[in-house]
């Protein structure tokens, strides 16, 4: 059968192939049915893993009024999860070659389980940020897991193309739907239950992996560097929270900070790498550049997916006055064509050239910028979802293919390795998403607002602070307007609403260049790739 990839570089120091019986797992993959089944089952994690990372913003409220923590404590509560989960994420998935991907996924998904059991009943702040963090200890364990496990259980290139558009599917989905389902819960049951919920998710993959999962791993692998473990977690979460800082509080020193010691360790990580005989990542795997350049493919698509999000949430909440819940409810056509269109390309390989599939996701994705960057947004909310639709579409496109080229790309054993190279991908592709755009998006609106003077007489208790507030964001001034007179609560909210649309065409303008740029190197780059037989 065809690949999508040229064929890999030989891992150093040890054989390409497997001699041990693993290797026939590898090589082989389980019966015809058996493996979709098993696929069937690996969703589980990453639909959970997908809602968790959303699902809880909508349980903060609660959170807030139930244990009273502080404000540092409250943005603890979000970040801890996400921090550790992006430390370890290159630490468990090579970690998960040397053990077994499978074990290191039932290992990772009764921690989950447990800790998430435990963490839904946290009598205080401080227990749940402990939690939390937890959760990202095992969840780091999780997703790079069932990916890797995909390129070995369907070894057949044309069979693991849709795999990973399903795999994809799931991750996408889960991540849209996990503010409606954590809203829903919270409305139902108590903040709690957006954590117990783990419970019966992972029951299915616990009781039946073991059974329909093939174990596979690394059949000559090396021993596990401690350093560089700790060097992992030392690069990835200060650059985590630097960048997470940066998009919330603006320039500053923290995050300057963290920012350079992230970057500071990750090049102290690197060059232990390259002197170590058994690396806990291998460098060379970036010497592909059909690894490389997907990798930077299934960054810059999430990155302009995330950024698009950003305004739009605001858009649909601040601007055209939905609740959370409704506005979550209209971005679910696109959801929907995140799955369609990572299905319909699988096929579409076979044709054209997987490159220029790549190159026209992230096209479509400029698309959808070039929609918001030269329309019109007053007349309502339509022409804002008709972008993300398009943007969706690409993003559908361009991830299932991407991934499934860094999946071929790489030796078998070094699978979990690469799985978790790509899933880093995804976290930083988001943050920088979310902090670049966010805050180009914030200092526009900044620049260009312009309040009237007779405001200050007029604020109604709000004073100095309101007024200061709705310079600094869109949620400001329309709080500010609700304590005004009429006349100049309109005003002021028109002024509002024009300062972050100029943001919003100028963020948009940058989109569009990052992701037209982004296809033409795609096309360029991969243009040799063959196409699938």
């Amino acid at each position: 059968m065809g690949s999508l990839s040229l064929p890999p570089p030989q891992a150093p120091q040890r054989p390409a192939a497997a001699t041990s019986d693993t290797a026939v797992t590898q090589n082989h993959g389980p019966k015809p049915g058996r493996d979709w089944l098993a696929l069937a089952l690996l969703m589980f994690p990453v639909l959970l893993v997908a809602v968790d990372n959303t699902a809880l913003t909508f349980a903060l409220p609660a959170i807030a009024r139930s244990l009273e923590p502080s404000g540092v404590q409250l943005l603890w509560i979000v970040d801890a999860y996400p921090l550790v989960l992006a430390g370890l994420l290159v630490a468990m998935g090579s970690f998960g070659d040397r053990i077994g991907r499978r074990r290191l996924l039932l290992i990772g998904s009764t921690g989950f389980a447990a800790v998430s059991a435990a963490t839904a009943f946290a009598p205080s702040a401080e227990l749940l940020v402990a939690g939390r963090a937890a959760l990202g200890f095992f969840g780091a364990m999780l997703m790079p897991s069932t990916l890797s496990l995909i390129r070995n259980i369907f070894p057949d290139p044309n069979r693991r193309r849709l795999a990973v558009a399903v795999w994809a599917a799931g991750f996408s989905g889960g991540a849209a739907l996990g503010p409606i389902f954590g809203g829903w819960l919270v409305e139902q049951f108590w903040w709690g239950a957006v954590l117990l919920v783990a419970v019966p998710i992972m029951l299915p993959i616990l009781v039946l992996g073991p059974v329909f999962v093939p174990e596979s791993r690394d059949p000559r692998p090396g021993t596990v560097d401690a350093a560089s473990i700790v060097l992992t977690l030392l690069t990835m979460a200060p650059l985590v929270y630097g960048i997470k800082t940066l998009a919330t509080e603006g320039v500053g020193i923290m995050p300057a900070l963290a920012i350079s010691l992230g970057l500071l360790m990750g090049c102290v990580f690197v060059r232990r790498q390259q002197r170590l005989r058994s690396p806990l990542l291998d460098m060379g795997l970036f010497a592909n550049r059909i690894f490389s350049t997907a990798i930077t493919a299934n960054v810059l698509a999430l990155f302009s997916f995330n950024g698009f999000i950003l305004f739009l949430a605001q858009h649909l909440q601040l601007v055209e006055g939905l609740r959370p819940t409704e506005s979550g409810m209209a971005m679910i056509p696109a959801l929907i064509a995140t799955v369609v269109a990572g299905l319909l390309v699988v096929p579409l390989v076979r044709k054209v050239r997987p490159g220029f599939v790549v190159a026209g996701g992230l096209s479509l994705s400029a698309t959808g910028y070039f929609m918001v960057a030269f329309g019109n947004h007053s007349g309502g909310p339509a022409l804002l979802l008709a972008a993300l639709l398009v943007l969706a579409l690409g993003v559908g496109a361009a991830e299932t293919i991407s991934n499934d080229m860094i999946l071929g790309a790489v030796p078998p054993e070094k699978s979990g390795a690469a799985a978790a190279i790509s899933e880093t991908g995804y976290e930083f592709g988001s943050l920088l998403g979310t902090a670049i755009l966010g805050s180009i998006l914030t200092a526009s609106y900044q620049r260009n607002l312009v309040l009237p003077d007779s405001i200050a007489a007029a604020a109604a208790g709000r004073g100095e602070q309101g007024i200061a507030q709705a310079r600094e964001t869109l949620a400001g001034a329309m709080e500010l307007a609700q304590a005004l007179p009429a006349p100049l609560a309109d005003t002021v909210t028109s002024a509002a609403r024009v300062a972050f649309e100029s943001g919003v065409h100028i963020t948009a303008s940058i989109g569009l260049g990052l992701m037209a740029g982004a296809a033409v190197l795609v096309a360029v780059v991969l243009r040799a790739v063959p196409k699938a037989k």
